[in-house]
This record gives structure tokens, C-alpha cells and sequence, in this order.
């Protein structure tokens, strides 16, 4: 079979495109580059979650022919579980908050999740989507729960691929790599990747306001968690077995007002329809740009496209509601960064 040919939706995820943010990178006199995570075939960076838990699973024994894969998810990561399921035999029951994107959920029923949408609860509470979805899993016969959370198969299949794929991308240039943290995945796996090839190489966490990593990497502890932020699958307030022991150097906290006016630039100046969350890892980029100073290759992630956030995020009255003006002029917004 030609090495063109993919073998079916698993065959497909990864090995995305690095995108030079043109207009930032002039800005800056850096090489700012995206990597084009929303061009997975499930249409975000969790399809490799996805795949590193379920393939985890098989290989472990816990995920066994027709079996049912039960996760609690803001929504990308069941989407991309329910659609690598789909294509392996499995069925799969998502417990996600109700307070995430209609689009989301109705994504989720459209691919033939079963979807239980439950109220918002913090993580101490019983009732949190995790614990609900954990409970599921013990409750159903030949059933899985993935534990995007805790479950380190995500950690390890970025340090597989993406840390690596962004390596051998930028020729052995990379600076530095920055991500926020939803299950801490991503900027581990990845950072821990980069940084086994060159030891220089800076982990930069950019989170909203509201979440307690910036907390956690600055202070070492998590009692700094104040404002909020209307950014979805991100916003970490405890400290995952997934971000345990990532080789950080540098944190950020990016407030919305920030975050919504880089969403327009990179729509209406480079092109991308992205979520609040690739807004928010641009910032950082652009942020780590303007302390470090030009000549730098920093990469980020485009977490995910816009469609699924249009009620919300382009939505000229839902922005409203939220006090969030998208209009700028240029580029002088990056130094409120």
C-alpha cells in the first residue's frame, strides 16, 4: 500500500502542518509557528489523546473487542474518542458539563456518542463529570473509562509525536514550546519530547485567568486561582498525573479581553477560525517573543476551529454579555499581554 494512503480515521491523526503566523512573527522578529492541530481528522489536538489512551488500552488488556469507552470531557477529547472508537468497534458514553458549547454536544450526538450532559461541579465535589464518568464506567459491563486526566498514555503519545513532529519540523530551531493546560498532555508530552533533544529548548505554560497553573509552575502551589475566563477545555485548577514532573521554565496568564482581540487578528489578518484556546497559546507566544527578545522559533498549538463556538465566541451578542469587544487597531494589543 503507497505511504499516501492512510488506513482508516486512526491512520489519519497527527503529523499536522506548522503554520508561520506571518503578521506576529513580523511583529516580533521571531518565527512564531501554530501547529495545525484543528486539521485532525476529528478537528482538534485531543484526537491524539484519543488515540494514545485507547491504543494504551488495547495493548493493557482494558479495552477489549466491543467493549464501551466511557470518558467526562469538555467535549474535544470525547469527540475524538468517540470517533477512534467508532472506527475500531467501540461504543462510547460521554459525561460532559453543561455549561460547554451547544455545537459540542451536538457534535458529539451527530457521531453517535451516547452524551450525558450533567450540571458543573468542582472536582471535590461527587458529582463532577470525572467522578460521574468513572462511576459509569464501574457500573457498565466491558467498559473502559479513559481518564483523559490522569491517564499518562496522553502524556506519552505526545512525547511520541508532536514533541517530535515539531523537532524534526523546524530543523532542530525550535526555542520554545508553548501550551496551555486542559489535562496537561500536550505541553508535557511534548515539552519533555523537545527538551530530550535539546536541553534549551523552554516549556511555557499559557493558561486564563482562573486556572491554577500559572499558580503551580510560578509558586509551587495552587492558591492563586482568582479571576475567569470564558475559554473552554482549559483552565486547569489541580495538578494532573499528567503535569506531574513537566519540565517547565516559564508560565503566563492571559486575560480574556487579551485572548478575544488575538481570536479576531488571527480570523480577519492570518486566516485561522480558531477557539478561545489557540488564542490564548498564541498569546503566550507572542508574550515569551517580546521578553526573549528577536531571532527565536517558538511554537504553539491551534487547539481547535472555530464551528464549534460560534454561539459563543462569534456571537456579536454573546460577546456582549461577556463584556468582550474584539475590535483593535493593528497590533497594539500584544503589549497588554
Amino acid at each position: 500500500m503507497s505511504k499516501q494512503i492512510k488506513d482508516g480515521f486512526p491512520g489519519t491523526v497527527g503529523n499536522t502542518p506548522l503554520i508561520r503566523l506571518k503578521t506576529l512573527s513580523e511583529v516580533t522578529g521571531c518565527n512564531i509557528l501554530g501547529k495545525a492541530e484543528f486539521l485532525n481528522p476529528g478537528g482538534s489536538v485531543k484526537d491524539r489523546a484519543a488515540m494514545g489512551i485507547i491504543e494504551d488500552a488495547e495493548t493493557r488488556g482494558l479495552l477489549k473487542p466491543g467493549g464501551t469507552i466511557v470518558e467526562g470531557t469538555a467535549g474535544n477529547t470525547g469527540i475524538g474518542l468517540s470517533l477512534v472508537g467508532n472506527a475500531k468497534g467501540y461504543r462510547t458514553i460521554i459525561v460532559i458539563p453543561d455549561t460547554q458549547s451547544q455545537e459540542k454536544i451536538n457534535l458529539l450526538r451527530a457521531i453517535g456518542a451516547d452524551v450525558r450532559p450533567v450540571p458543573a461541579a468542582p472536582y471535590t465535589d461527587p458529582n463532577n463529570y470525572n467522578h460521574i464518568a468513572r462511576r459509569l464506567a464501574e457500573e457498565t459491563e466491558n467498559a473502559f473509562w479513559a481518564n483523559q486526566f490522569d491517564n499518562t498514555a496522553n502524556r506519552d503519545y505526545h512525547a511520541r509525536t508532536t514533541g517530535p513532529e515539531i523537532y524534526e519540523q523546524t530543523g532542530g530551531e525550535v526555542s520554545a514550546f508553548v501550551a496551555a493546560v486542559g489535562t496537561g498532555g500536550t505541553l508535557a508530552g511534548a515539552t519533555r519530547a523537545l527538551k530530550e533533544r535539546n536541553p534549551k529548548v523552554l516549556g511555557v505554560c499559557a493558561d486564563p485567568y482562573g486556572a491554577a497553573m500559572w499558580s503551580w509552575f510560578k509558586h509551587g502551589h495552587l492558591d492563586i486561582d482568582d479571576g475567569d475566563s470564558v475559554s473552554e477545555g482549559i483552565g486547569q485548577g489541580r495538578v494532573t498525573e499528567n503535569i506531574k514532573s513537566a519540565p517547565i521554565d516559564q508560565a503566563y496568564r492571559i486575560h480574556d479581553s487579551v485572548m478575544i482581540k488575538m481570536l479576531y487578528h488571527l480570523l480577519l489578518k492570518e486566516g485561522l477560525f480558531l477557539g478561545a484556546s489557540s488564542a490564548i497559546n498564541v498569546c503566550g507566544a507572542v508574550k515569551l517573543a517580546l521578553e526573549r527578545g528577536p531571532g527565536q522559533v517558538i511554537t504553539t498549538i491551534l487547539c481547535d476551529d472555530g464551528q464549534r463556538y460560534l454561539s459563543r465566541l462569534y456571537n456579536p451578542e454573546w460577546l456582549q454579555e461577556e463584556n468582550l469587544d474584539p475590535a483593535h487597531e493593528n497590533l497594539d494589543f500584544i503589549h497588554e499581554i
